[in-house]
């Protein structure tokens, strides 16, 4: 049950952060992409390689800590489901060519972030 509470917590945590930066990005980038939500996936993805790379190889956390950080506040942070809806929104509204570059930049940014993240994890 305490993993529930975890999950709940950051979760909530994760999304507010998520709902500021989502916000705060597009005040100060100009674009036609979803800059916000394109921040937002790329920073969770750098983030979750991370932690998961410090928690293996460097740290002993608690499993309690894992899931509140990875779980928790990454799961409400991260927007991959918003990345889609924006996608398909983009095709639906004829502008194809900002919905591929949305995906292509989307998925090669965001797992050279979990690479990057893993890399630098390793480095702590």
């Amino acid at each position: 049950m305490q993993n529930y509470f975890l999950v709940f917590v950051g979760g909530g945590i994760g999304a507010a952060a998520r709902y500021w930066l989502s916000g705060w990005v597009p005040a100060k980038i100009q674009s036609d992409l979803p800059v916000g939500t394109l921040t937002v996936n790329i920073l969770g993805c750098f983030l979750i390689g991370f932690l998961m790379s410090a928690f293996e190889e460097r740290f002993l956390a608690q499993p309690s800590m894992r899931v509140f950080l990875t779980i928790g506040i990454l799961g409400g942070f991260t927007t991959f489901s918003t990345f889609s809806f924006e996608t398909v929104a983009l095709m639906r509204d004829g502008e194809v060519l900002f919905a591929t570059a949305n995906i292509v930049v989307s998925i090669l940014t965001c797992i050279g972030g979990t690479a990057i993240g893993m890399y630098v994890g390793r480095l702590i």
